[in-house]
């Protein structure tokens, strides 16, 4: 494993790459390519889904790149409609990943108004103990999800993936998933382009300071604040780019002004979880 990338130890003793590549919305014809250009960059963790339908590509990828299945990370998700239906899923994305186990899965969206999410948290923590993921967590819970999962289990995720990024931090709910034990993994890092974060004052200050790309500067407050990320790119010189991240750091100013960015509820750029359903 790339030794630049620092990893962090999940609540049940395994550990996780603080920075990983990730593949939503990458197009199945182009997931081979991107992944093979990711693992030759140096990422270790490859994050898809289910949903993408774009796990065959990252199989390929990782089954090309001649690297030992313990030097990689890999996360799939269990899709909406396959709640009752866990362990078959996750056999279907093991198939079409071309391994025999992940090293992470996680339920994708706890779509309240189906209530199946703690059923299917149930069907995980067996998975888990047949071998099949090496760790469980979710996927966009809200601070109320997890206090009905909590009481029903006493299986704590490992991790909870949610839309995070400068102009939508959510820091009372980020302090609730640390306190209950969850590290926290950032989707839409860079805010997908919806609003003008790589031109604000902060971000371009903080990359002409350290020379690097108004993106560098996002991934690398997202890395000192000990989020978990996955910046996404079809480019092989951003891809190259976005892991090249470790020969600065922000100073605490510099910190404070991206931080400064955050818009509250008026930042989100994606579905509320309480709104997604199958």
């Amino acid at each position: 494993m790339d030794n630049r990338i620092p990893t962090i130890e999940l609540n049940d003793g395994t550990t996780i790459p603080q920075l990983g590549f990730g593949v939503f919305q990458v197009d199945p014809d182009e997931t081979e390519r991107v992944v093979s250009e990711a693992l030759e960059a140096g990422y270790r963790h490859i994050d898809t889904a289910a949903v993408y339908g774009n796990e065959e590509g990252v199989g390929r990828a990782i089954a090309k790149s001649g690297l030992d299945r313990d030097e990689l990370f890999v996360t799939t998700k269990l899709w909406n409609d396959r709640h009752h239906d866990a362990p078959a899923a996750l056999r279907e994305s093991l198939d079409k990943l071309g391994l025999d186990t992940v090293d992470l899965y996680l339920i994708h969206w706890p779509c309240p108004r189906q209530d199946a999410y703690v059923t299917a948290w149930e069907s995980l923590v067996g998975l888990r103990e047949e071998g099949l993921t090496r760790s469980i967590g979710v996927s966009n819970f809200l601070p109320h999800h997890l206090e009905k999962l909590l009481i029903s289990s006493e299986v704590v995720p490992v991790v909870n993936q949610v839309e995070l990024h400068p102009a939508y931090q959510r820091p009372e709910e980020v302090d609730f998933f640390r306190n209950h034990g969850m590290a926290v993994e950032a989707w839409a890092p860079l805010g997908q382009n919806k609003y003008d974060l790589l031109d604000s004052d902060a971000v371009r200050g903080a990359a002409e300071a350290h020379d690097v790309t108004p993106a560098q500067a996002v991934i690398r407050w997202h890395l000192q604040k000990g989020n978990i990320v996955f910046p996404k790119s079809r480019t092989p010189e951003r891809i190259r780019s976005n892991i090249d991240v470790f020969g600065f750091e922000l100073s605490d100013d510099e910190m404070t002004a991206i931080t400064d960015l955050d818009r509250g509820g008026d930042g989100r750029v994606g579905p509320h979880p309480d709104e997604v359903d199958v």
